[in-house]
């Protein structure tokens, strides 16, 4: 057996901010992670952290990045057991989209359109919720969830377990060694 991690948070951006003011919830992204120091963190979100204009696959750290810039995000972290096969196979989707991340675009649309509740997925395009939902798909793990996904459905999944509440800052991890992100990447998609 063993255990992803799917991570909500809000950073205070004015995309989150306007994200909280239309649909009233109090986390705006989603994240998961491959291992519980959040080293292996993947979503779809801003490429550089400066501007929201240029958004797609990312590898998220606590400490690099947009988490570093806005360093009073807040979180909840979920543990999510997992079997031996279907952690390999969201290694495995997280892989593949790490290896073909020009191919991948955000789903600026789909996300603008889930606000008014209305489904809208185009080939190759994701936004956060929608990618850890993908990622859960391919492993066969399907919780019902709607079609229409936000962050916020991921915080009532069955069988997980809240680890972490509060400032994203302040999660514990040990040192990380990023030069080697891509061999550990690969190393967990090898994985049984």
């Amino acid at each position: 057996m063993k255990k992803v991690y799917i991570v909500l948070t809000y950073t205070g951006t004015v995309i989150s901010k306007l994200i909280h003011w239309y649909t009233k919830d109090s986390y705006a992204h989603s994240s998961i992670s491959l291992d519980k120091n959040l080293n292996q963190m993947y979503s779809f979100g801003r490429l550089n952290p400066y501007t929201p204009l240029f958004a797609g696959f990312v590898h998220e750290y606590i400490d690099k990045g947009t988490f570093k810039r806005f360093h009073k995000t807040i979180t909840k972290v979920y543990e999510l057991p997992v079997t031996d096969e279907q952690y390999l196979k969201i290694a495995n989707t997280i892989k593949e989209f790490y290896e073909n991340k020009t191919k991948y675009k955000f789903n600026i649309l789909g996300l603008y359109l889930a606000g008014l509740n209305i489904k809208v997925q185009r080939k190759n395009h994701y936004y956060c919720a929608e990618f850890v939902n993908h990622a859960l798909l391919n492993a066969g793990i399907d919780f019902n969830l709607p079609k229409i996904i936000k962050p916020i459905h991921l915080m009532d999944l069955p069988d997980t377990t809240l680890v972490y509440e509060g400032l994203l800052q302040k999660y514990s991890y040990p040192a990380k060694n990023y030069e080697n992100f891509e061999k550990t990447l690969d190393k967990s998609a090898k994985m049984v």
